[in-house]
């Protein structure tokens, strides 16, 4: 990335624009701007860094204007904007579709006006048979992106990273359990059998800058990731604070999964293993139908889908040494009172 002059991360005041922000700010970058709705948090996170190249725009993917201005003179967008919260998307979807898929629409527009090199759309696994509005949403933001890859070419290259849960972001599960473990209170499970992919906050960051290097048009990158039940997550919590936290089953929430998927079946029929990654080339044919219909795929028959059912599962132990590797969990440890 040495040869970039300025990043723009929508969405950047939060869990991944923090983070990469604090791992590509050593680079030599001329500017690093960060695209957010949040005052509050633009104050916060300029106190935090304290660096001349951080720039903040006050701006919403929803107002193609304010990108318009932001992106002016951008050469790399990081585009992570969005409403991911399931149950509030189930409730307003219409809100999911403006800001997830509309908003998407004009990042890349704005992209490809101002002349940007290469823009990496992040989603997600509810992509992906998606049962929920956020998770309908996030697909359609990827199709969007796949779609504007075919007409801008390599002006800009965009592709897409796709990634489940990350541990202790705001607004998940982690944050949750420490401050009911701090409280005294049970911890609230919805489904002790649920699965989930777990991934710390370096790992999405080591997906996209993987995505940023390794990208051609239309791409979809997914990084091989563990799982566990939340069952075991809850065990492992419970293990590190050393407290008999009682569990209290609630029930499935709002538009949740039993377990989430990272790569469709068809997918994985055609995915490319890179290792610790799959990538996921763009299916270029064009409106000619015969090729649709004409000529199948019996691969896809003979492949399974990618979900955290089906991949390698942690143990209570080893979900206790990926949550140690978390800052959260230091700092709850040390005494410090956790709010989300």
């Amino acid at each position: 990335m040495s040869s970039i002059q300025s990043l723009l991360i929508t969405g950047g005041t939060g869990t991944f624009g923090n983070a990469v922000t604090g791992r590509v700010a050593t680079n030599c970058y001329s500017e690093i701007r960060i695209f957010s709705r949040d005052e509050k948090k633009q104050d916060d996170m300029r106190r935090r860094w304290a660096d001349p190249r951080i720039k903040f725009y006050i701006g919403d993917v929803r107002n193609e204007q304010s990108l318009i201005d932001a992106m002016a003179g951008v050469d790399v967008v990081f585009h992570a904007a969005a409403l991911k919260q399931v149950p509030s998307c189930e409730f307003f979807p219409i809100e999911a579709v403006r800001t997830n898929a509309l908003g998407t629409e004009n990042v890349l527009n704005a992209a490809i006006a101002a002349g940007v090199k290469r823009v990496i759309v992040l989603s997600t696994d509810k992509a992906v048979y998606p049962i929920n509005a956020m998770g309908i949403s996030k697909a359609l933001m990827e199709k969007l992106a796949v779609a504007k890859s075919r007409v801008a070419g390599t002006r800009p290259t965009i592709c897409c990273t796709r990634y489940g849960n990350i541990m202790a972001s705001r607004g998940s599960v982690v944050p949750l359990f420490i401050r009911q473990i701090q409280a005294g209170k049970p911890l609230t499970v919805t489904d002790p059998a649920m699965t989930r992919f777990m991934m710390a906050t370096d790992g999405a960051v080591d997906l996209v800058l993987w995505a940023f290097e390794h990208g051609n048009p239309g791409d979809i990158f997914v990084q091989k990731a563990p799982a566990a039940t939340i069952d075991t997550l809850a065990r492992a919590l419970q293990r590190i604070f050393k407290v008999p936290a009682p569990v209290q089953v609630i029930g499935t929430r709002h538009g949740e999964k039993l377990y989430e998927t990272l790569l469709t079946r068809e997918e994985m029929a055609v995915a490319e293993d890179m290792g610790a990654y799959y990538r996921v080339s763009a299916d270029n044919r064009d409106l000619n139908y015969g090729l649709y219909f004409d000529k199948g795929r019996s691969e896809v028959s003979a492949v399974e889908d990618y979900n955290s059912h089906n991949t390698k599962r942690l143990s209570v132990d080893e979900m206790a040494e990926m949550l140690l590797s978390l800052d959260i969990v230091h700092r709850a440890l040390a005494g410090e009172k956790i709010d989300d």
